[in-house]
Formats: structure tokens, C-alpha cells, sequence
């Protein structure tokens, strides 16, 4: 490469420190270029790097901590360059270090119980050790079977992020790292890595403990290898679970992340994107864990102890709000129970069902909705909870959302008290001395409203529910359809512009509005039509000189063409585009090309020489003219009178002199002399009309012009050259 070349670019520093006779590390270390070199495979750097002594080091500035008085560049750039060179994936580097049992030993001790865990040297560490998975995966895994105390001490430091991502791959939870090495995982069936996360919630009280446990129990349940998902779903795993889950002396944050663990279970789908979805259909090595009957058959074990959690009549907290109070505040492991719930009831299990039924969850769920006006978070899944009951058509589930649960009346309440309840013992209370603020859940209430309808015209019962209600007639007449009316988005006029014009279109519709306009097609578009666009006959030899003359004047290049696009206003609105009644970009073909040609260029016909000879020898008769428009035009009208009596006098001379014509007539003499009388008559009225110039004659100038020439050539023509030859031979005679 041109930089690469000898005596063009300046030695790179980190040869020239490998050029003297004594170098350290450090010295490398501390040169900014470093990692550049690195991947850039500098052959000598890589053969000093990959020494085992040189290895060695890089690892102690990744898991030794550094004095406190040392240099700020030994405790924070040098184990970061330390780190990025074993990033650099160097295959020789990385041989090195996975085929030393001490170098692995080393690079291990930094999650020993008696090391310091800096979260900094921690990221460090991760990070190498991912690599190594990525790229030394066998070697890897065969190190870590043979020592089993190291998933043992990662377990230990799962509150650290960054050792519960090494964790998260080390157990085949992550898509990226056994897709080939599947047959290394058959060792984890004989560990106990999952009871041993599930005790953390009992064995500490950090909620970044719980909270990366419960990370590492979801990444399992979306993608495990097949042992650790026979055993992360089965009963006994889930009652354990629970059991830390609801033990009363443990904090809230076990009961959540817990309940996060079982929502995974549930409904794995939940937390997987639609990315990783589409590469999981790919993968081969791992399963994705479906809630089993025994699952729920575990899980609703313990249904009736956690659904206690949901009383809010013991509580005595009172939370202070900008509209109020609440007492008590509905909490997180409260709405996480009633997330959990409307999960349960979207696996369709009929046993789940009559257990929700039988111990009013429902109800209770939806006496919350309407307790805790201001929490959306509950009004959403309270509105899943609903959707799902209609949904499953069983009868007994939807006879007791609307009978036992009261969800019509419920609803009807709230639209007549549309304000926050001053007298009332509900959780929710308004600020004294303030006017009540509009309940926060109106949204969610007309949306369930109209999931009745919707669900009613299927569905028999629930329709014959709904007309029995005369007050829920009345109201679906003067308030809901009203309501719908206004909030719907295709009938505004304004505010929701994307919304109106996704209507009623078709694909053509689509295609044209949607258009998104290519700035660098444009600014081609535009270079073209500056550099090649305005001459495109070939066949005029004047115009293409004339062009190639001017090409570094009207020359548009890429970046001016960009900054012109860019700067142009491409709105929404396509009837006030700049480019709708435009022509910019668009040409057809050489008719407008010919058209703008005509009045700048002589046609190509076989008479244009003779014609030009002739221009040109009038203009030198015609002296002092000027270019004006008004006295050019009057000397031209004169010209062209003054010719026209001498043509007549001539006439005149001829029929006198028919009388002596001899027989004998010369061809040849009589041939000259009239072509130099049709250069004088023709000629000089074509160079009389050609000699205003166009700017200077409005358009009917130009068309009485072409009209005078073709009626003179074409009604005349054959009398005046008769006419001629006789009057010149006789003129010859005389």
C-alpha cells in the first residue's frame, strides 16, 4: 500500500521502539498505536506479544490490582491495551495462552474467594474469556471440566454483570457461542449450576444478585441445552422457586425476579426479540422451553400463598403523590403478581383457569384496576386479563367476568364519577383543599368497552348480557360511540398527518407517497444534466465545440449537486414538492433537446452552405447595421422592397426583348448568370430576414418571416427563373 511504501511514510513508532536493543513491555504498552499494529499483524510485534513471559504480563494487568500510588496509566490504560490486544483475536496469542495450564490458572484467579473483584478488572476479565469461548472453545471447556470449582466461584460473583455474561455462556444460555461444540455441554448434567443460582435468592439479599439470578434463569428458559431445560421446568425446580419466592423474611425484590423466572417459563417467546427468534429457528444445540402441565401444576401449588400478596388492607404505607395520596402504594411485587396472572391465563390451561376462578383472582385483579386509577402499568395487564377471558369462549370463565366480577357495572360507575372519589376508602386519595383531578384510566375503560362489543357480536352471551342493561344502552349511544367518533384518528383533520394519509390507499398510492427521494441518484441526475444534458445531437459538430469549450464553466460536480439536493425542501406534502411541477430530472428524448437547438442552430439541409455564402456576403454589403430591434427590422423591410422592384424592372425588360430572342442559347451562360440572380433575390431576403436577431423580434416576427419565404419560394419560383433567363439573354444580345 502507498503508505506501506519505503522512503513515502514515516517508520511507525512502535518499530521504532522494537529496532532498539532493549525494550520493555511498558514501552509497547504505553505507544497509542499499538492495537492498530496488532491487527494490522506487524509480524515482529506479534513474535515479541506471543512469548509466554509477554502473555504473562498482559494477564496480571488484567486481574491483579495495581498499588494506590501507582501511575494512573498502570491502573487504567495497560490493563485496557492489555485487554484489546487479547480482542485482537490473534490465533497465535490466544494458542499460547489456552495450551499453559499456569497461564489458564492465572487468568482464573481473579474469581477466587480471597481475590479482589474490581468491577473495572472484572469487564477485563469477561471479556477475555468470551474470546476465548468464541475462539478456543474446546480447549476452553475441556480447562473448565477438569477444574468444576471455577462455575462454583463464578456462581459466587453472579452480582457482577460482567462475570454472569461469562456465566450466561459458560452454560450454553447464549445463541452465539456452541452452535458447533454442542457435545461440549453433556458435563452440565452433572452439575448443580441452576439449584445452586435459585439458592442465591436465599443466600443473599442484593437485589443485583436477585436480579442477575433471575437473568440468567430467563436466558436458560429461552435457550438451554436440553438437560439444563428438562431441568429448569420441572416441578420440583419451580416449587423451589416459590419457596424463596414467598418466604416472608426475604426481601420484595426475591418475590419479583422470581416471578419473573415463572413468567419465562410461561411464555418464553416474551423476552425474545423478533431478531433472535429468527436466528433461534437456526440453531441446533438448544431447545425452547414450553411450559409442560407439570410446570403448571408446580407453579399453581403455591398459586393460593402468593395470591395473598395482592391484600393491600394490611399495609400501612402512605406514598405522597402531585395528585394525592396512596395508601398504600400498589408496589412491585403486587403488579409483577398480577403480570404474572394474566400470563398464566394466556396458556389456555382449564385447571389454571377454575383455580383463578375458584379463588376470586380475577375479581381482585379487577377491583385493583379501578383502585389504582393512575397506574397504567396495572390498567394494561388487567386489560390482558380481560381480553384473555372473552377470548377463550368458555363460558364459565366469561359468566364470571361479567356476573361475578361486576365488569359492566364496574365500568358504568366509573364513567358517571369521572373524578377522583373525595370520600372514599379505596388506596387512592385526592389532595385536601384541591378540586378532584379526572380519573387516569378512562383510556383503558374505553378500550374494554369496546372489546365487549367487539367480542358480543361473536358471542351470544355476552350480547345478551349487554342489551339486558338498558344503562349500558344508553350509555353506548351517548357516550361511547361519540367518544369513538372523536378519538378516531382518520377523522382528524389534524395532529395524526401519518395516520390520514395511510388511508384508503392502494399499492400504486403507497409507491408514490412513500417515496423516499435518493440524494445521490438526484445529485447524479444533476451532474448529468449540467455536463451532458443540454447537447445531445451528434451531428452538429458546432454545438458539441461549443459545449467541450464550456465544460469547465458549467461543470456541476457530486458535492455541489448534494449540498443543493439536501438543502431543498422534500416535505410531506408531494402536490408542493419542488419537484412535481419540475423537469429537472426528467427528459424526453430529443424533442426538447431539438427545441432548444432551433433557434441557436442552422438546420442541416443541402442549401445551408449556399445559404451561409450568401449571409455573408450581404452583411458585408450592408453597412452601418446595427442590431437594434426596430432599426434592424426597417433596413431588412427596405432591402427587401428595394430587390423586389429591381426583380420587377427586370420583368419588364424581359418581355420586351422575347421578341429578338435568338434560338441559339448558350446553356452555360445563361446557367451562371442565374444563380447569381437567385443568389441576389433569394439570398438577400433569407439574409435580410436571418440577419434580426431572435432576441430581438417578438415571436410573430419570426413566424411572418418564415411565412413571406415559403410563400416567395414556393408560388414564384418557377415564373421568376423563366422570367430571368429570358431578360439576361437578351440583355447578353443587346
Amino acid at each position: 500500500m502507498f503508505w506501506r511504501m519505503t522512503g513515502l511514510s514515516a517508520a511507525s513508532p512502535v518499530d521504532t521502539i522494537l529496532d532498539k536493543e532493549n525494550f520493555t513491555l511498558e514501552e509497547l504498552l504505553d505507544e497509542d498505536e499499538i492495537i492498530q499494529e496488532c491487527k494490522a499483524l506487524n509480524t515482529r510485534l506479534i513474535n515479541f506479544l506471543r512469548d509466554k513471559a509477554q502473555v504473562s504480563q498482559l494477564l496480571r494487568y488484567i486481574v491483579e490490582e495495581v498499588p494506590e500510588d501507582s501511575e494512573k496509566k498502570q491502573s487504567f490504560k495497560f490493563p485496557f491495551i492489555a485487554c484489546e490486544i487479547f480482542a485482537c483475536e490473534i490465533d497465535i496469542i490466544l494458542r499460547t495462552l489456552v495450551e499453559d495450564v499456569e497461564l489458564m490458572d492465572l487468568l482464573f484467579s481473579f474469581i477466587k474467594p480471597d481475590h479482589p473483584h474490581s468491577t473495572l478488572l472484572a469487564g477485563y476479565f469477561s471479556k477475555v474469556v468470551i474470546c476465548l469461548m468464541l475462539r478456543k472453545t474446546a480447549p476452553l471447556m475441556n480447562y473448565v471440566q477438569e477444574h468444576p470449582d471455577i462455575v462454583v466461584q463464578l456462581v459466587d460473583l453472579i452480582g457482577i454483570t460482567s462475570i454472569m455474561e461469562v456465566l450466561v455462556r459458560l452454560i450454553g444460555a447464549d445463541e452465539t457461542i456452541y452452535l458447533n461444540f454442542a457435545d461440549t455441554l453433556h458435563w452440565l448434567e452433572n452439575t448443580y449450576v441452576l439449584e445452586m443460582i435459585v439458592d442465591k435468592f436465599s443466600s443473599s439479599d442484593s437485589p443485583e444478585v436477585h436480579a442477575n439470578a433471575a437473568e440468567i434463569l430467563s436466558a436458560v428458559t429461552r435457550c438451554a441445552p436440553p438437560a439444563l431445560a428438562a431441568k429448569i421446568c420441572s416441578p420440583s425446580f419451580v416449587g423451589r422457586l416459590f419457596h424463596h419466592a414467598l418466604d416472608e423474611s426475604r426481601p420484595k425484590s426475591v418475590l419479583v425476579h422470581s416471578l419473573s423466572v415463572c413468567i419465562s417459563l410461561l411464555d418464553p417467546k416474551r423476552l425474545a426479540s423478533v431478531s433472535y427468534q429468527a436466528f433461534r429457528s437456526n440453531l441446533t444445540h438448544g431447545t425452547l422451553v414450553t411450559a409442560s402441565p407439570e410446570t403448571v401444576d408446580g407453579i399453581l401449588e403455591s398459586l393460593g400463598d402468593l395470591l395473598k400478596l395482592l391484600d393491600i388492607t394490611s399495609s400501612q404505607n402512605v406514598f405522597p403523590t402531585t395528585y394525592g395520596c396512596l395508601c398504600p402504594p400498589l408496589g412491585k411485587h403486587r403488579l409483577k403478581i398480577v403480570e404474572f396472572i394474566s400470563v398464566l391465563l394466556t396458556i389456555g390451561s382449564e385447571i389454571a383457569e377454575k383455580k383463578l376462578i375458584s379463588q376470586s383472582v380475577i375479581k381482585h385483579c379487577i377491583d385493583l384496576f379501578f383502585q389504582y386509577p393512575y397506574n397504567n402499568f396495572l390498567h394494561h395487564h388487567v386489560e390482558n386479563i380481560i381480553v384473555s377471558c372473552l377470548e377463550v369462549k368458555r363460558n364459565q370463565l366469561i359468566d364470571h367476568i361479567l356476573n361475578d366480577c361486576g365488569l359492566v357495572g364496574k365500568v358504568l360507575a366509573a364513567e358517571k364519577s369521572s373524578s377522583l372519589a373525595v370520600e372514599s376508602n379505596g388506596p387512592t386519595l385526592p389532595s385536601e383543599g384541591k378540586e378532584p383531578p379526572r380519573i387516569g384510566n378512562i383510556g383503558h375503560i374505553t378500550r374494554i368497552a369496546n372489546k365487549l362489543i367487539q367480542f358480543g357480536n361473536s358471542n351470544s352471551m355476552i350480547q345478551s348480557h349487554l342489551q339486558e342493561n338498558s344503562e349500558w344502552a344508553v350509555w353506548q349511544i351517548d357516550v361511547l360511540i361519540k367518544r369513538n367518533e372523536v378519538e378516531n384518528v382518520y377523522h382528524w383533520a389534524c395532529g395524526r398527518p401519518t395516520s390520514l394519509h395511510d388511508r384508503g390507499r392502494d399499492s400504486d398510492d403507497d409507491d408514490f407517497r412513500d417515496r423516499d427521494y435518493d440524494v445521490a441518484a438526484l445529485t447524479n441526475n444533476m451532474s448529468q444534466a449540467f455536463r451532458f444534458g443540454i447537447y445531445r445531437n451528434d451531428d452538429i459538430e458546432e454545438a458539441q465545440g461549443s459545449h467541450e469549450r464550456d465544460d469547465e464553466d458549467v461543470y456541476f460536480d457530486d458535492e455541489s449537486a448534494e449540498v443543493v439536493i439536501s438543502s431543498l425542501c422534500l416535505g410531506d406534502d408531494q402536490d408542493s414538492s419542488l419537484f412535481t411541477n419540475s423537469n429537472w430530472f426528467t427528459f424526453d428524448g430529443d424533442r426538447g433537446i431539438n427545441d432548444r437547438l432551433a433557434a441557436s442552430v442552422p438546420p442541416s439541409s443541402p442549401d445551408s452552405e449556399a445559404i451561409s455564402l450568401n449571409t455573408e456576403n450581404t452583411d458585408e454589403a450592408l453597412t452601418g447595421e446595427t442590431t437594434g430591434g426596430t432599426e434592424s427590422l426597417r433596413e431588412s423591410a427596405s432591402l427587401a422592397n428595394e430587390l423586389a422592384e429591381v426583380a420587377n424592372d427586370n420583368d419588364a425588360d424581359a418581355t420586351d426583348g422575347e421578341k429578338i430572342l435568338c434560338t441559339e442559347e448558350d446553356s452555360q451562360a445563361s446557367e451562371g448568370p442565374v444563380d447569381a440572380k437567385e443568389d441576389k433575390t433569394g439570398g438577400a431576403s433569407k439574409a435580410a430576414n436571418e440577419s434580426v436577431p431572435d432576441n430581438a423580434l417578438p415571436e410573430s416576427h419570426h413566424t411572418d418571416c418564415r411565412c413571406a419565404d415559403s410563400s416567395e419560394s414556393g408560388t414564384e419560383e418557377d415564373v421568376e427563373i423563366d422570367d430571368e433567363k429570358k431578360s439576361e439573354t437578351a440583355m447578353t444580345n443587346e
